[in-house]
C-alpha cells in the first residue's frame, strides 16, 4: 500500500526528482531504487524563516505496489440539442460551468454573452490600452470567460466546500490546464493560458448541442405573473425559456438598472475599494524571502496583508506577482484598475489591490438611487479619477510615501499600466474618510513588512471592482429569486461569489437546483 508522507524540504530538493527520491528513501528507511514513483499531492512555500522550506504532501509507491497515472477525463456529456432549454446570461465562469452542469443534467443551455469570443476580445483590449477607447460590450470585464480570462486566472478560493473546489479544478485540468493547479496551495493558470481553456469549454458546449451567442446583449427580461418567460436581446429578438440563470458579473450595471426599473428586488451590498499598488518584484522578493536574490527555484513572491484601521479592514486583494496593471473600465468617462499575471509570472513588477471595506452607511449621499446607491458611489469615484487624470484611460497615480504625507509626487516613473499615469494627490479621488484610512493603513503595512512603505511603490487609482455593489436576493434552498420564479441570480454579479472558482461552483449549484426543480439527476456523479 502506498505511503503518504508530510515533509518540509529545501527548494533544491523539491525541484529535483532524484534528490527528492533520495531524501524520501532516508525518511522511510528503504533504498532509493526501491521507490518506484512519488506523487506530489500538495505543495506550498514556508517563508517564515530565513531558510525557506517547501511543504510537501507526497504518496510513495515502492516496487511491487500497483501504480497507475491518474489521467483526468471529461464526463461523458450527452447530446442535448433537442432537450429542454435553459437560458444562461453571461459566459464567465459561473455561466460556463452552469452550462456544463446543465448538459450533464440533460438540459440544453443557451448561453448569451454581450461581449466577443475570447480571441475577438483581444483587439478591444489593445484599443483600450493603446488608443484609450472603451468598448462597452467588449473589454477586460465583458466577453467570453468574463473578467478572470484577461485578469490573471487565479484559482485560489476560501470556499470550505473542498469537494466542489476539487471538481472545478479537475474539470479545468481535463480541459487543458496544468495538473499543478491540483497541487499548489495557490493555484494559478495565467492570463496567457486561460483563453485556450475557455475556448475549449465553449466548443464542448456547442458539440453537445448547446448554444453560445456572442455580441448579444440582454435588454429585457420577460416576466409574466412573477415567472420568467425569456429575454429580449439588443436587436429585438426574443429568446424564450422559463428557467434563466443570471450570471452577468459584477460590472453589468445595465442589468442592475434593468432589474431596478422593472421593480425586481435587488439590494445595495457593501464592497471594498481602494488603489492598486505596484512594487518592483525584486523588492517584494527581498521582503518575503529575506534574501538579496530569489534565484530560479522559488517563484516570484506574493504577499497577503490585512490591518484594522479606524474600525475597518484594509487588505491586499488579487495580488499579482510578476504581473501588470490593466485598464478595466466598462464605459467611456471612467477609469478602473485591475491586475494580472502571465503563467510564468515573469514580469519585473508585482501589484496588488489595496482596498478598504465599505459600509452601507457610506452610500448615504447616494440614497436617492435606492438599491443602486453603492453602484453610484463606485461610479462617482471612477468618473472623478477620469477627470483628474486628463479624461483618457490614464490613471491618477502617486508614490506611496508621498500619498501618506499628502504630497503630490514630482514625477511618476513608467509603470506596467500601459495607458499611462498622471501625477495626482490621491486624496482628491476618494472621500476624506477613505483617504485617511488608507494613509494610516499604508503606514501600518510598512511596520509589518519592512521595506513595503517606499516611494518606489506607485499607487494607481482606483481599484473599485472588487465585488458587486448589488446583491440579487435568492432563496437559500432553491436559489430562485425571492420574487420571480424561474430566475436564478448567480455568481459574482448577484453577490454570491468572489473569483473564478467560487463563481464556477455557484454556476453548478444553480444548474443543479434547476435540475432538481425539473426532477433531473446528473448522469455523472462526481
Amino acid at each position: 500500500m502506498p505511503k503518504e508522507l508530510l515533509l518540509q524540504v529545501t527548494p533544491e530538493i523539491a525541484a529535483n526528482d532524484f534528490l527528492l527520491k533520495d531524501y524520501l528513501s532516508k525518511q522511510i528507511k528503504v533504498a532509493s531504487n526501491e521507490i518506484q514513483h512519488v506523487v506530489v499531492l500538495k505543495r506550498s512555500i514556508d517563508a517564515r524563516q530565513k531558510a525557506i522550506k517547501i511543504n510537501l504532501k507526497v504518496l510513495i509507491y515502492l516496487k511491487g505496489e500497483s501504480y497507475q497515472e491518474n489521467v483526468l477525463q471529461l464526463p461523458d456529456y450527452p447530446n442535448v440539442a433537442n432537450a429542454q432549454e435553459v437560458i444562461v446570461v453571461g459566459a464567465g465562469p459561473a455561466g460556463l460551468f452552469a452550462a456544463l452542469q446543465l448538459i450533464e443534467l440533460g438540459l440544453k443551455p443557451i448561453v448569451i454573452e454581450r461581449g466577443k469570443d475570447v480571441r475577438g476580445r483581444r483587439r478591444d483590449l489593445k484599443a483600450i490600452n493603446r488608443d484609450h477607447v472603451v468598448d462597452e460590450d467588449s473589454n477586460y470585464c465583458f466577453g467570453e470567460g468574463g473578467a478572470g480570462t484577461y485578469s490573471d486566472g487565479k484559482l485560489y478560493t476560501r470556499s470550505k466546500k473542498r469537494g466542489d473546489v476539487n471538481r472545478i479544478l479537475e474539470l479545468l485540468v481535463a480541459f487543458g490546464a496544468t495538473p499543478d493547479i491540483l497541487v499548489d496551495a495557490h493555484p494559478h493558470i495565467g492570463t496567457n493560458k486561460l483563453p485556450k481553456i475557455i475556448e475549449d469549454i465553449r466548443e464542448k458546449i456547442k458539440e453537445c448541442g448547446g448554444q453560445v451567442l456572442f455580441e448579444t446583449r440582454v435588454t429585457d427580461i420577460l416576466v409574466k405573473n412573477n415567472e420568467v418567460e425569456g429575454v429580449v436581446v439588443h436587436n429585438g429578438d426574443k429568446i424564450l425559456a422559463n428557467k434563466l440563470i443570471l450570471a452577468t458579473g459584477h460590472s453589468a450595471r445595465d442589468i442592475f438598472e434593468l432589474l431596478d426599473r422593472k421593480k425586481i428586488l435587488i439590494e445595495a451590498k457593501p464592497f471594498a475599494l481602494g488603489v492598486r499598488a505596484e512594487h518592483p518584484q525584486s523588492l517584494i522578493d527581498s521582503i518575503q524571502y529575506s534574501c538579496d536574490f530569489r534565484g530560479e527555484l522559488l517563484p516570484p513572491a506574493p504577499y497577503s496583508i490585512v490591518k484594522q484601521v479606524g474600525g475597518r479592514g484594509m487588505y491586499s486583494f488579487c495580488m499579482c506577482p510578476g504581473g501588470v496593471i490593466a485598464p478595466c473600465a466598462t464605459s467611456p468617462g471612467e477609469v478602473v484598475t485591475n491586475g494580472w499575471s502571465p503563467s510564468k509570472r515573469d514580469q519585473a513588477t508585482a501589484n496588488s489591490g489595496i482596498v478598504v471595506e465599505l459600509k452601507l452607511e457610506d452610500f448615504k449621499p447616494f440614497a436617492k438611487f435606492g438599491a443602486l446607491a453603492g453602484m453610484e458611489f463606485q461610479k462617482s469615484i471612477e468618473q472623478k479619477a477620469w477627470h483628474l487624470a486628463g479624461e483618457t484611460q490614464k490613471v491618477p497615480a502617486q508614490r506611496m510615501i508621498d500619498f501618506t504625507q499628502s504630497k503630490v509626487s514630482k514625477e511618476i516613473p513608467k509603470t506596467s499600466y500601459v495607458p499611462g499615469t498622471t501625477s495626482v494627490e490621491l486624496g482628491q479621488v476618494f472621500p476624506a474618510f477613505l483617504t485617511q484610512i488608507m494613509r494610516e493603513g499604508f503606514t501600518a503595512f510598512g511596520k509589518s513588512m519592512k521595506g513595503y512603505l517606499t516611494n518606489e511603490a506607485i499607487l494607481h487609482a482606483p481599484e473599485s471592482r472588487t465585488s458587486s455593489p448589488v446583491r440579487i436576493p435568492r432563496d437559500g434552498m432553491t436559489l430562485e429569486h425571492l420574487q420571480i420564479k424561474g430566475l436564478y441570480p448567480c455568481g459574482e454579479g448577484a453577490g454570491y461569489a468572489g473569483g473564478i472558482i467560487s463563481a464556477a461552483i455557484d454556476g453548478e449549484k444553480c444548474a443543479l437546483m434547476i435540475g432538481e426543480s425539473l426532477n433531473k439527476k446528473p448522469r455523472i456523479i462526481s
